[in-house]
């Protein structure tokens, strides 16, 4: 049986689950996510699609999307940030904070090129993302 962690938002009328482990852990310094998340880096966690059920409230998700890039959801009663869609990748971002109990093990951080907060952690730093996701596979100096 694979593992499964809960989360919600900000007030809780919408609850996920995901399932299994992410394919990726990490931060990101872009400047959309550091103006939706209001920090200066996103903790992020990327899962397949069909690892993310919404369990509860889903009426209340809203959904935003400045790019086609990324599909923000959050809840339309506290404006809790949810999760965002990423198509191009065919994954979704649980944003770490929602998912409390999952162990945020970050591996990478994405976009770094863009940092307003350094951190030397010794984790590679992507100057946008690896090429793999459409980016130019360059790394940035700590």
């Amino acid at each position: 049986m694979s593992q499964s962690y809960h989360g919600a938002c900000f007030c809780g009328a919408v609850e996920i689950e995901v399932s299994g482990q992410p394919s990726a852990m990490g931060y990101c310094h872009c400047r959309s996510c550091r103006s939706w998340s209001g920090g200066p880096v996103n903790a992020f966690s990327l899962w397949p699609p069909a690892a993310v059920k919404v369990v509860k409230g889903g009426e209340h998700l809203a959904t935003y999307s400045k790019t086609p890039l990324s599909l923000r959801q959050f809840c339309r009663l506290c404006g809790g940030h949810v999760m965002a869609s990423h198509p191009p990748l065919d994954m979704v971002d649980v944003f770490a904070a929602t998912i409390p109990d999952l162990p945020f093990a970050p591996a990478v951080h994405v976009n770094y090129a863009e940092t307003v907060l350094p951190i030397a952690d010794g984790l590679p730093k992507f100057k946008d993302f690896p090429a793999e996701f459409g980016g130019s596979g360059e790394f940035v100096a700590e």
